[in-house]
């Protein structure tokens, strides 16, 4: 047996890929099992909050809210889909990836190339724009003109950051392979869009409206606008870490570019422990479920940049990323420097 390489003092973000190597392996009945105990139940409190609308409109409502929870977890498992680490074998990936993608009002193929690009670039100031949060540094926000501070206030308000924001992107932004060219990517829009016309066409006509806007829009929102809230954090919080491109190493950016979100182990489950994700993106081949794993075995990766909800309330004020201090800051604080 090949000896594995074991943590040493001193160790550089680069040092942790080697360590984290074996940790990449799936197994196929652990996936398949995940995959199952994920989609069951989200169809069964499907067919019940359908059912439920006949008597009443609330508690379908109310059925609909929690399974966003379960369409959370199965939009992760998606994502370790396009990651190739969610089962041995890629093609099996991309086609329950596919298929999720359509669950999930998520072209798979665009959504992938559009992942993979914030993967190689999360924390370049200098590649900025696709599959990341529009992020201006102080400098760049003072340059701009009334209106276009205006309109960066407005993106980065909290609630079109996690109401109308998330909205726009799953039911409209997804329609389109945005920011892409090529075939590839406008089969997997059009296709994926096809689907789901499909499906809402089958909806409407075995429930009726009310499943569309009781079961079908409170589930794929709330699950929306959680998942826009992890993928904020996990990049958004004060010691972040930011660089221009001849500055930026891809292994640092990874490791303190990115969270510990440290949630309570419920959430932990639904999220499909994607607030590992400072571990996610220094390997992002380590499927999702073997995470807490590398936690158990190498406890000084537990405290990198870990936070808790509590704490991670805070980010939602923070705005624009300071060269100067090395922290992300709040448009307060940026007026203050100014002064």
């Amino acid at each position: 047996m090949t000896e594995q390489p074991q943590p040493q003092p001193n160790m550089t973000p680069r040092d942790w890929v080697l360590i984290l190597a074996k940790y990449r392996n799936p197994s196929s009945l652990r996936s398949s099992f995940e995959l199952a105990i994920s989609l069951i139940p989200f169809v069964v409190l499907w067919v019940l909050a359908c059912w439920v609308a006949q008597y009443s409109y609330l508690g379908a409502f109310a059925i609909s809210a929690a399974n966003g929870l379960f369409l959370l977890r199965l939009f992760c498992i998606q994502h370790d889909c396009g990651h190739g680490s969610f089962y041995g074998n890629r093609n099996v990936s991309d086609w329950v990836g596919r298929a999720l993608g359509v669950v999930t009002l998520t072209p798979y193929d665009v959504w992938r190339r559009t992942h993979s690009i914030h993967h190689s670039h999360a924390g370049d100031l200098d590649q900025r724009g696709i599959g990341d949060v529009m992020t201006l540094t102080v400098e760049e926000y003072h340059q701009r003109t009334t209106f276009g501070r205006l309109l960066y206030r407005a993106y980065r308000h909290p609630l079109v950051m996690f109401g109308l924001g998330p909205t726009y992107i799953f039911m409209l932004q997804n329609r389109l392979p945005k920011g892409l060219s090529g075939g590839k990517y406008w089969l997997s829009a059009m296709g994926t869009n096809a689907a789901i016309l499909a499906a809402l066409g089958v909806i409407v006509y075995f429930g009726g409206w009310q499943a569309l806007f009781l079961v079908f829009l409170p589930t794929t929102l709330i699950a929306a606008s959680i998942g826009v809230w992890l993928f904020y954090v996990q990049h958004q919080f004060e010691t972040t870490q930011w660089d221009p491109k001849e500055d930026w190493q891809l292994h640092d950016a990874a490791l303190h570019g990115s969270s510990h979100y440290d949630l309570p182990p419920i959430l932990r489950w639904f999220t499909a422990n994607i607030g590992i994700h400072h571990v996610h993106h220094l390997y992002s081949r380590i499927p999702f479920y073997r995470l807490p794993e590398v936690l158990r075995d190498h406890s000084e990766l537990v405290e990198v940049s870990r936070m808790t909800i509590g704490q991670s309330l805070r980010c939602a004020s923070l705005d624009l990323w300071d060269e100067k201090s090395r922290r992300l800051i709040s448009f307060a604080a940026a007026r203050k420097l100014t002064a």
